[in-house]
């Protein structure tokens, strides 16, 4: 499934650097912002 502009996300859950599992509708109405990048020392 492709993500496109303007729509809204699929929910899912992750872990936060704490090790909470955060939902993306804990930030409902707020402007929520993911950063991906490989994983440390790796190329690309």
């Amino acid at each position: 499934m492709a993500l496109v502009a303007g729509i809204p996300a699929p929910e899912f859950s992750l872990p936060d650097d704490a090790g909470v599992t955060r939902n993306l509708s804990d930030f409902r109405g707020q402007p929520v912002v993911l950063y991906f990048y490989p994983k440390d020392d790796t190329p690309g």
